[in-house]
């Protein structure tokens, strides 16, 4: 698992040593990345369920303006971490423990925005669902902003809600990558 471009091109990210973890494949990343395109230089970035970092580094490399990091696993965000001082990115990023729903509305009333909020849970839980819906009570995201999200091919994602639109899904064998706009209405 590398950084596939920007100003950290080719760095290897440290990748856990067991199966509970489920990094992003480099191809479905790089063709996560195309399609965004230059739309993720200046953003402001929400890792969820974050497991090694690998989007949100990503994004930054690219030059995302800030990344948070989101995990229940502290083992993760260890591994997080690591990779963030890896790129020497330690002043454009934050990591956050806990819930993502509950982190959502937390960095909610915070009043945090983001342009794009990554989601790669662990498959067939309900969890991008759960996201979803928190991230429609919560508008944490900007008008206009993007909730991708990673999930099985067999991981129906139900009817969004009237502020959300899906606009493109891509599947890669077992996963699927869903492109969601955030519209206020």
């Amino acid at each position: 698992m590398r950084i596939i471009t920007g100003k950290a091109r080719g760095l290897k990210l440290t990748t856990p040593k067991n199966w509970d973890v489920r990094p992003t494949a480099d191809r479905v990343k790089e063709s996560l990345f195309n399609i965004i395109g230059s739309k993720i230089i200046g953003a402001q970035v929400l890792d969820l369920f974050a497991g090694t970092g690998n989007l949100g580094l990503e994004s930054w490399s690219r030059g995302a303006e800030y990344v948070v990091f989101t995990d229940m696993s502290r083992e993760s965000l260890r591994l997080v971490s690591s990779n963030i001082a890896k790129c020497r990115a330690e002043d454009a990023t934050e990591t956050l423990l806990g819930d993502a729903c509950q982190l959502i509305e937390r960095l909610y009333k915070k009043g945090a925005r983001f342009d794009f909020v990554f989601a790669d849970p662990p498959y067939n839980k309900g969890l991008v669902q759960r996201v979803i819906s928190a991230l429609a009570e919560h508008g944490l995201l900007n008008d206009g902003g993007y909730l991708i999200a990673e999930h099985s091919a067999h991981d129906d994602l139900g009817t969004l809600p009237p502020c959300f639109e899906l606009v493109r899904c891509e599947t890669y064998g077992e996963t699927k990558i869903s492109f969601i706009r955030f519209a206020k209405i």
